[in-house]
């Protein structure tokens, strides 16, 4: 083959590589702490009564599954400390993509790090394969986890408890 083929061959090689490359730190960048993402909304009274969450709770539709179970997933510490969400028959996602109902700025959790959802009566907890595992105490969890209203619960820096 001649020299301008080898020569060709070379740059769309080069080309290649750094499509490789760019593609792999918009990915990386795309992952870590995003900006502008929804947050919880943070818990401002000072009488340490909760406001209504949402127009639909305050509106007499019931926030949880069950009206003597838990009505709201609390963050107890981290740097969203203090922020609530309420709870529905729907599962919550925490993590730290955008796509998450709970996102967190936080460098020791993963995009998708845990979901809590309810089954029955009964919430649990379960890690979605998180990089730094999902606690409930000093135990790391393996499975789908029973949650009980109190019990704190660790996703990288942040700890959430379900409060009623």
């Amino acid at each position: 083959m001649s020299e301008l083929t080898f020569t060709l061959l070379r740059l769309g090689y080069l080309v290649l590589l750094w499509v490789f490359v760019l593609s792999a730190i918009a990915v990386l960048r795309r992952d870590m702490a995003p900006r502008g993402a929804p947050r919880a909304r943070s818990k401002r009274s000072d009488d340490g009564a909760a406001a209504p969450a949402s127009p639909v709770a305050s509106a007499g539709t019931p926030a949880s599954p069950r009206r003597s179970g838990p009505t709201r997933l609390v963050v107890t510490s981290g740097p969203l400390t203090g922020s609530t969400l309420p709870l529905s028959t729907s599962s919550i996602l925490i993590g730290r993509a955008p796509s998450c109902t709970l996102v967190l700025d936080d460098d020791y959790s993963s995009s998708r790090h845990a979901r809590i959802f309810p089954q029955g009566d009964q919430w649990y907890v379960e890690d979605l394969g998180s990089t730094n595992g999902t606690y409930i105490g000093d135990q790391k969890l393996t499975g789908p986890t029973r949650l009980s209203p109190g019990v704190g619960v660790q996703i990288g820096r942040s700890v959430v408890e379900l409060q009623g």
